[in-house]
């Protein structure tokens, strides 16, 4: 019964805004205008930056510190990074997007849910940019494509509602504890961290051999990023399957996340005028 309930709910979410994509185009092509106001190269910089740190961490990680041997290493890390790029700065803008549009949320009423999913569908955006010349490296690096790569829609799309469902929580946490959108940067840093971007989980367990703990088993169960980062790097690096027991799970978790993180929006929403 809960279940339904649940389904009911996100079915009617994604409907609205459905209903509202015209406003979500308009904010996200602000947002993205906003972003590269005044800079030369403009939308070039979602593609350069990703590369950027592609190029310190390939240095530090082959010639400073060897990355294990790792065939392809730029394409390793980038199949990790670029995904998490994409959560990482989607959280960090739909954080702020209440208070940041206050002007907006005092003037006029439109649906507020349309703020976090525009700031979410932004980085979208660029993420699926700096995919174009991720896959353009594939030649460089002698990385075949395999039929894998026809999942990635859906991973994508499973990575996007998990951003969601977190973003309609801490957009509304950040009303009435503005102190949020700080904390969340710094936590963002230590997720970033715990998150084998990198490295990979088998790396980190040969490290600490000595302990009687499945660190590999405990990452993923409690860390849903690292589910994604392992099925990015399956279908993009490895041209295999991902682990779909895994995936499955992260599918269920990020199925509760959103419709959660729907509801708390939803409850508080209506008094976020006088509020902020």
């Amino acid at each position: 019964m809960v279940a339904n309930v649940q389904k009911r709910h996100l079915i009617s979410q994604i409907s609205e805004l459905i209903r509202y994509r015209n406003l979500i185009r308009s904010l996200v092509v602000r947002d993205l205008k906003v972003r590269y106001k005044s800079s030369v190269l403009g939308f070039i910089w979602c593609l350069l930056n990703p590369l950027l740190m592609m190029v310190v961490f390939t240095f530090v990680f082959t010639v400073i510190f060897p990355a294990g041997g790792k065939e392809s290493f730029p394409i390793f890390f980038l199949a990790g990074l670029l995904p998490w790029q994409f959560f990482a700065n989607s959280i960090n803008t739909s954080t702020r997007s209440i208070v940041d549009n206050a002007h907006l949320i005092k003037k006029v009423y439109f649906p507020r849910k349309v703020l976090p999913v525009a700031g979410v569908l932004s980085h979208l955006v660029n993420f699926l940019l700096a995919l174009v010349v991720f896959f353009a490296l594939f030649p460089l690096f002698r990385v075949r494509v395999t039929s894998w790569i026809l999942l990635l829609p859906v991973i994508i799309l499973i990575q996007l509602l998990f951003t969601l469902g977190l973003a309609f929580v801490l957009s509304t946490m950040n009303v009435f504890y503005r102190d949020t959108q700080h904390i969340m940067e710094t936590l963002m840093l230590l997720w970033f961290f715990l998150t084998p971007i990198f490295y990979s989980l088998e790396d980190a367990q040969s490290v600490l051999i000595g302990l009687s703990i499945d660190l590999r088993n405990l990452i993923y169960t409690l860390n849903p990023m690292a589910s994604f980062i392992e099925a990015y790097r399956a279908v993009l690096y490895q041209g295999s399957g991902p682990c779909f027991m895994r995936l499955g799970v992260t599918g269920s978790v990020t199925f509760l996340v959103f419709v959660a993180g729907s509801l708390v929006f939803d409850h508080y929403s209506s008094v976020f005028s006088e509020e902020i």
